[in-house]
């Protein structure tokens, strides 16, 4: 991670915070980024059409400026590196770890998630949680199906989705929910205090659920 931010850095990608190494009591030093940060239940302005473009845009700037990113010899991803390896994904992109300024999406945090795979693996899981992508009631929201459907093509444009992986981006969200709920499951069954309270909170069954959901509207694309 540190190797990352520090190459975003030197390419002059601005949407994330320095790296200023680590202290003499371990902890690392970065940059504040200053905004608010959006977590449940979102703020209005975060489902604004203008957000959605953002944080495409937003998106599309950081895996363009990971591209040329060689990641140091041993380097260890918390999350599995996926193929193709087009970029290096943040991982978690969502608005929780998304700084906004006047509304609008303006800076990524939280890279500890970051690991390389195809844009459209990145980006499913942002249109999951900037769209958003969930069943009628999932964290509070409910979203008409048209409305999701014509806020996803938003997203898709806002980034400049080559037309193969718009084919796949419902699928890709569906295949990274899962892949959300394997991961939790693990960590959970390994131990980590932090995973097997989310599960207890019932988070993979609301994966499940949203799942379910967009399995039985493959419309809302063309997933």
């Amino acid at each position: 991670m540190h190797a990352l931010l520090r190459h975003l850095e030197s390419v002059g990608f601005t949407g994330a915070p320095r790296l200023h190494g680590v202290d003499d009591r371990g902890r690392e030093v970065l940059d504040f980024v200053p905004g608010t940060v959006a977590d449940y239940p979102v703020p209005a302005y975060v489902r604004s059409d203008a957000a959605l473009v953002a944080a495409g845009r937003l998106l599309r700037r950081y895996h363009d400026a990971t591209a040329g990113f060689v990641p140091p010899s041993g380097a260890v991803w918390q999350l599995p590196p996926r193929e193709p390896r087009e970029v290096v994904c943040h991982g978690d992109a969502a608005t929780y770890n998304t700084v906004f300024r006047d509304g609008l999406p303006v800076a990524l945090i939280d890279f500890d998630t970051a690991h390389p795979g195809p844009r459209v693996w990145d980006l499913a899981y942002t249109a999951y949680r900037f769209v958003p992508l969930g069943a009628p009631g999932s964290n509070g929201e409910h979203v008409p199906v048209a409305e999701q459907a014509r806020r996803l093509e938003l997203l898709a444009d806002a980034y400049g989705l080559a037309e193969a992986d718009r084919n796949v981006l419902v699928g890709t969200v569906r295949e990274r929910l899962a892949a959300l709920v394997d991961f939790m499951t693990a960590r959970a069954a390994a131990g980590d205090a932090a995973f097997a309270r989310h599960l207890a909170e019932g988070h993979d069954v609301i994966y499940r659920n949203d799942i379910a959901y967009l399995r039985a509207h493959p419309e809302l694309l063309r997933g």
